[in-house]
């Protein structure tokens, strides 16, 4: 292995290849690439570096405005400081890496590229409070929180949203469609179609709701969180206060106290939340699977799309199935990082380090899911034929409507008599339940009523 102008080159068998979306390990770098790149600017090496530069920057800002070493620096030209983050390019991450190389620290490198940067704009005077006081993990603990933020919402719930818009849609339009309800697999009450799917509508508004009360919490305190460095320079200056402020200048709420590294906690309950979310679209893939295997739906394929590369006839529900797959890879992590992320031994250990740079990966399974949702509703064709005709094949599903209003009307062990009926080794239909109603020591008004149930027009409020 080996590294070129050109990128990563690997090779195998004397044969030389360069990186990309055919060769990379993880098909979100390869197959799914196309469909995650909006990822890539919050969860790349790129993209982290990119927010350790917005947060070395701001920091340093923040504190020109208490300490009176930096009370020179020119406030005029702040913008001229934030275009180092707000302009950072590929080239200028190139640069951190190969600073990176003689470093052997990721965030360190950050620090020499911006006193590089500085030097370029002629503020070499105030460079040496690039990273004043501070430890790795106050960059990195604002960093993620950040990234993971701004990708929440900026992506994320953007996409989840216009998932639920679709749903909430189809089940206005499907509102007044009678459909037997299967409970344990057997024909039950019936249903709307509409109100089923309202369901999943709701859970996931609900989530949502839940999602946006967790803060996104930010570490900033120092080698071990008690702001010694800063404390020790500066005595007289809150620096409780300041960070604070400055965590929430940011758009993060601060842990306090922490240990040297942010205690995870609320990034463990987003974990959890976004688990629960893609729990409720598993739940969602697999019904809509299931209306499909029934004929409920049928699939619109564009021209030239294979179902089954041995049955010409099929048309394979492969959306619903990418998405379920992906949703149950991405709760697998999910689970481990909340489980994991939480815990480090005494003050400090390295393992979150790793485990952090990952959280990209859940996200994009996520992405990719919610994409092959929207695709495959598109596709989605109602087949009220055979809705209908299974409502007109379980007739025996309005035994309940009956034996309720026997009871209401005081006849004697009316769900006996009804049990006695709909189990007899014979079909219910139309015809049947009319005879047994014929039958019944009622009046007939009551027989009336009785009759106008349909498994059509009973289905609830």
């Amino acid at each position: 292995m080996a590294c070129s102008s050109k990128g990563l080159i690997l090779s195998h068998n004397s044969q030389t290849v360069h990186l990309n979306p055919l060769n990379a390990i993880s098909p979100i770098d390869g197959r799914y690439f196309e469909i995650v790149k909006p990822l890539a600017p919050y969860f790349s090496e790129y993209g982290l570096m990119r927010y350790r530069v917005q947060v070395e920057i701001e920091y340093l800002i923040a504190l020109s405005a208490i300490v009176t070493e930096l009370s020179d620096f020119p406030a005029h030209r702040s913008n001229n400081v934030r275009n180092i983050y707000k302009n950072f390019s590929a080239a200028d991450a190139s640069k951190i890496k190969e600073i990176e190389k003689i470093t052997n620290h990721d965030v360190k490198a950050v620090e020499y590229f911006i006193k590089e940067e500085f030097e370029k704009l002629e503020l070499e005077d105030f460079k040496e409070f690039v990273h004043f006081g501070l430890t790795s993990q106050d960059i990195n603990n604002t960093s993620i929180p950040l990234l993971l933020k701004e990708f929440l919402e900026q992506e994320f719930i953007t996409l989840l949203g216009i998932l639920i818009n679709r749903l909430d849609g189809l089940a206005k339009e499907w509102n007044d469609i009678p459909m037997l309800a299967r409970t344990h697999g057997q024909p039950a009450t019936p249903t709307r179609l509409g109100k089923e799917i309202r369901v999943f509508v709701v859970r996931l508004e609900r989530q949502l709701t839940q999602l946006s009360t967790i803060p996104h919490a930010a570490k900033f305190g120092g080698a071990t969180g008690n702001l010694n460095a800063h404390h020790i320079a500066y005595p007289s200056i809150d620096w409780n206060k300041f960070a604070n402020e400055f965590c929430q200048h940011l758009g993060l709420v601060r842990s306090y106290p922490t240990t040297q590294i942010e205690h995870y906690d609320s990034m463990a309950a987003q974990f959890d939340n976004l688990k629960r979310i893609n729990t409720i679209l598993i739940d969602f893939s697999r019904d809509i699977w299931q209306y499909i295997a029934m004929e409920y739906f049928k699939q619109r394929i564009k021209e030239g799309e294979v179902g089954s590369s041995a049955m010409p006839h099929k048309v394979n529900p492969i959306d619903f199935e990418n998405a379920e797959g992906n949703l149950g890879f991405a709760n697998a992590i999910f689970e481990y990082l909340a489980a994991k992320l939480p815990v480090s031994r005494l003050q400090r250990d390295l393992t979150d380090s790793t485990v952090l740079r990952n959280i990209g990966v859940p996200m994009a399974h996520s992405y990719i899911a919610i994409q092959s949702l929207l695709k495959g509703l598109e596709k989605l064709e109602l087949n009220q034929h055979a809705i209908h005709s299974d409502l007109d094949n379980n007739w025996a599903v309005i035994a309940e409507a009956i034996q309720t209003i026997l009871r209401k009307e005081g006849y004697p062990n009316p769900y006996e008599a009804l049990k006695t009926l709909t189990r007899k080794n014979e079909k219910i239909t139309k015809d049947s339940i009319a005879t047994f109603i014929d039958g019944l020591a009622v009046h007939e008004d009551v027989k009336k009523k009785l009759k106008s149930i349909t498994p059509f027009n009973y289905v609830g409020v």
